[in-house]
C-alpha cells in the first residue's frame, strides 16, 4: 500500500479527525505530503462528502499543532544542542550547524514574520517552528503567525484539489512553481536585510 492509499484510508475512515492527524503527521515526518493530504479533501468537498470549511479547519489544526511540535523541540533543546545534532546528522537533515546558527540569530533580530510566510514553503514550513523555540517567541505570536500561514496553505490545497477534482494529485505540479516565488522571496529579503545591516555597520 503506498502513502496516496493509506492518506485515503485515512480520511475515509476518521473523516476531519484522520485530516487533522494526517496534517500533524506531516508536519512531524516530513515525508507525508500536504499537498495529498489537503487535495484530497477538496476533492471529497467536490464530492459532496465533505464540508469545505471544516475540511480547512481540520487541516490548519493539525498543520498548527505539528509546527508547536517543532517549536518546542527548538525551546527544549536550545541552540547548542540542535548545533550538535546538525553537526551529526546534518548531511541527513540538510542543514550544517552554521545555517542553524545563522537562522536562529536573523530570526531573533526580525524573523517574527518569516513564521507565516514560511508556512507556505514545502521543505521550510516544516523545520521553521524551530529556530521560534530556540528564540522563546512568545506563545501568543508564534500560534498567531503559524494558524494564518497554516491557515492560507490548507485553504490554497484544498480548493486546488476542488478546482481539479479527480486530478488532485497534480496539485504539486500547479503549486511548485508557487512555492518556488515564495522561498525566492524569502531569500531577497533576507539578503537585503543583512547586506543593510552591513552597510550600517561599515
Amino acid at each position: 500500500m503506498d502513502v496516496l492509499d493509506r492518506v485515503v484510508n485515512i480520511i475515509t475512515l476518521f473523516g476531519y479527525w484522520g485530516i487533522a492527524f494526517l496534517m500533524l503527521l506531516e508536519n512531524v515526518i516530513p515525508p507525508i505530503p500536504s499537498e495529498l493530504i489537503m487535495p484530497l479533501a477538496g476533492f471529497a468537498v467536490a464530492k459532496g462528502e465533505m464540508n469545505m470549511s471544516l475540511a480547512i479547519v481540520a487541516g490548519t489544526i493539525g498543520s498548527v499543532l505539528g509546527g508547536l511540535a517543532w517549536y518546542y523541540v527548538g525551546k527544549i533543546l536550545g541552540l547548542a544542542r540542535i548545533r550538535g545534532l546538525a553537526d551529526r546528522y546534518g548531511r541527513w537533515l540538510g542543514i550544517s550547524s552554521k545555517e542553524v546558527v545563522a537562522t536562529q540569530q536573523w530570526f531573533s533580530q526580525r524573523g517574527y514574520w518569516a513564521i507565516g510566510l514560511g508556512r507556505l514553503v514545502p521543505g521550510i514550513r516544516t523545520y521553521i517552528s524551530v529556530p521560534a523555540g530556540i528564540a522563546k517567541m512568545p506563545m501568543f505570536q508564534f500560534l498567531t503567525y503559524s494558524t494564518i500561514g497554516s491557515l492560507a496553505w490548507t485553504s490554497l490545497l484544498t480548493l486546488a484539489g476542488f478546482w481539479l477534482g479527480a486530478s488532485y494529485e497534480k496539485v504539486g505540479e500547479f503549486l511548485g512553481p508557487i512555492s518556488k516565488i515564495v522561498l525566492i522571496s524569502l531569500t531577497v529579503i533576507v539578503i537585503a536585510r543583512v547586506l543593510s545591516q552591513l552597510k550600517k555597520n561599515l
